[in-house]
């Protein structure tokens, strides 16, 4: 299961299409960072660099030059070296890159101060992410007054600079079928590491344990990688929205929230469950627990073509402000609490975010000043939660600690929505029911 080789070059097109006439596209790769010392960090290409190509080599640039008569994909890239190979694995040469990646051109990227300002010399634009690497924003400039300094020989430098950000990153928002696939696959080898956490969850054991569980079954499903950092808190860790540490005790009566989603073949999964260390949960995280569910159905339920992206969002917070006032967490008319933000006290995040090939996925969520309509082709997660501060004396003692988010994937379909994620147990009765077993 990937991306076919026609796809990235349908993609290509697709960007050229709304490039100006005689203008140019750069997009330089990923670089390996170091991790410590002579130990790098696994490398993982940069996600605008992959979804244009599919090479998932370092030290590269890849070009675009509608009409370009020699041909309008080019890539610099690093050589064959037989003393590398040997010892880090094989790579694609310029020769491989157009064999298999289907560039019209490439070069070695020791060349590329030799033959990249030829390429730009007398183009009227250029499209480049301006901001992203400072080396690379010099060496852009570099090669742009290597062509000014030959103006008096006849050399055109290029005009205009255009942010490639917005294009690109519009295309890569709308999910073609090959992709709704692996985000598909995603989620089911993410719900299926969810479901083994709660089988080997018991008390005294510890974070980390269940961190373990969910990457071995990332890795027997085909995704080697985790999408991001595994969330597993604890008791009040849970109420620290970005908690990573996962070395605490799992105790007798608290909840643990899990955050935790694979990658494969780049693309992300993002789940999160709260279920009860001991199997089952007490009266209080039951009740809390139920109006988290009832706020993700709601947000779920406004998922169709032509609501616009906050509309999710805003029936989360109606249901959750409304429970809040109903349990006496929270004192006064839903309306006005809603309207000054009383609930961000135990809700303090946004219903979701675009899912892709990053995490947090790209593509704007307003348009001019109004909120995006949702259409067919967009991923998103719907993750709403409550969070009962530890030292929050504003609330009976039996709420404080308490913290709930469940968390789906969820893309928009011609006529409503589809939960990528729903193998994941969820309801109070199924999480019960697979501690149990």
């Amino acid at each position: 299961m990937s991306i076919s080789k026609t796809e990235f070059a349908r993609r290509r097109k697709n960007l050229m299409s709304l490039m100006e006439a005689n203008s140019i596209a750069i997009i330089p790769a990923a670089r390996e960072q170091v991790r410590s010392r002579d130990t790098e960090y696994p490398f993982r290409q940069d996600s605008d660099f992959y979804y244009l190509s599919g090479f998932k080599e370092p030290d590269a640039v890849l070009v675009l030059l509608p009409g370009r008569r020699h041909g309008q994909f080019v890539v610099f890239c690093r050589e064959r070296d037989a003393n590398f190979e040997l010892w880090h694995g094989h790579r694609a040469g310029p020769e491989g890159v157009c064999q298999k990646f289907g560039a019209d051109d490439a070069f070695p990227i020791g060349d590329i101060d030799d033959i990249l300002p030829g390429l730009i010399e007398g183009r009227e634009r250029v499209y480049y992410s301006m901001g992203r690497s400072a080396g690379f924003d010099e060496k852009i400039m570099a090669w742009v007054n290597s062509i000014r300094s030959k103006e008096h020989a006849g050399a055109v430098p290029p005009g205009e600079f255009t942010d490639l950000d917005h294009m690109l990153h519009d295309l890569r928002l709308f999910k073609s079928v090959a992709e709704q696939r692996l985000l598909r696959r995603a989620g089911e080898i993410t719900a299926q590491a969810h479901r083994r956490a709660m089988e080997a969850c018991r008390p005294g054991l510890y974070e980390y344990h269940l961190e373990a569980e969910l990457q071995h079954e990332f890795a027997q499903g085909g995704a080697r990688h985790a999408a991001y950092p595994a969330i597993v808190g604890a008791g009040e860790n849970a109420c620290t929205l970005h908690y990573v540490t996962n070395n605490s005790k799992l105790r007798e009566g608290d909840l643990v929230l899990v955050d935790a989603g694979c990658e494969l073949e780049y693309y992300a999964a993002d789940v999160t469950r709260t279920f009860p260390v001991s199997g089952r949960f007490s009266r209080e995280q039951r009740i809390l627990y139920e109006l988290v569910l009832k706020a993700q159905q709601a947000a779920i339920a406004e998922i169709v073509p032509g609501n616009h992206w906050n509309q999710p969002h805003d029936a989360s917070v109606r249901v959750i402000t409304e429970g809040l006032v109903e349990l006496g967490l929270l004192r006064g008319k839903v309306h006005n609490l809603i309207k000054r933000g009383a609930y961000r006290s135990f809700y303090m995040h946004r219903v979701g975010h675009w899912l892709g090939l990053d995490v947090h996925d790209v593509g704007d969520y307003r348009v001019g000043d109004e909120w995006r309509l949702l259409e067919p082709g967009m991923v998103m997660t719907v993750e709403p939660g409550i969070y009962v501060a530890p030292d929050n004396t504003r609330v009976a003692r039996k709420w404080r600690g308490i913290g709930i988010r469940i968390e789906d994937d969820v893309v928009v379909t011609r006529d409503g929505c589809d939960v990528l994620t729903d193998k994941a147990p969820r309801t109070v009765e199924e999480i019960e029911a697979v501690m149990a077993a």
